[in-house]
């Protein structure tokens, strides 16, 4: 066994990239404070071939050195926006016939190894600031909530692991019908 060199990856460069389709996966960050965690979301966008990234709130904007640290240039190469009000966001993406699903725990939500995407429509995933979660103007227009099933003595995972955790099941699910 041998690691791959970056060569063999097959990788489409950035300008490629942005031409290929998307799964249709939007991502909301809701407050998110943490320029690393942004980044790394960012990376993990990319990674994963998600359609949009949406910075909401105060979450920070490109260019940052501290966001370019961990998107590792994915800023350039993932489609984002900026909407200062998240509740004007939610009502676009709604009327745009998107599904609202916020990872957060709630009284009502859906563990995510239960929750199938849409095959007919985008999901959107909303993903909340680390100490507070998703907002509560969020949560009022999410049609589901999903909860990552947790088994030890913390209470909840870091948002940039959540993410990671999320958007991967829900793509493999769009794309290989698990």
């Amino acid at each position: 066994m041998r690691k791959l060199r970056m060569d063999e990856l097959n990788r489409p460069d950035t300008a490629t990239f942005k031409r290929m389709p998307k799964h249709p996966v939007v991502v909301v960050l809701d407050n998110i404070r943490s320029l690393n965690n942004i980044g790394s979301i960012f990376r993990t966008a990319d990674a994963l071939a998600a359609e949009k990234l949406y910075l909401t709130g105060f979450t920070a904007t490109p260019p940052h050195k501290d966001i370019h640290k961990t998107a590792l240039g994915a800023t350039e190469s993932v489609d984002w926006e900026y909407v200062a009000d998240i509740r004007t966001l939610l009502s676009r993406l709604k009327n745009e016939n998107m599904l609202i699903a916020a990872v957060e725990q709630t009284d009502s939500s859906v563990f995510l190894q239960d929750f199938r995407p849409p095959q007919d429509r985008k999901t959107v995933l909303i993903f909340g600031n680390e100490v507070k979660g998703v907002s509560d103007e969020a949560l009022e227009m999410a049609d589901v909530a999903l909860e990552i099933p947790q088994f030890g003595t913390k209470h909840s995972f870091n948002v940039a692991v959540s993410a990671g955790i999320v958007l991967w099941d829900i793509i493999s699910k769009l794309k290989y019908g698990r």
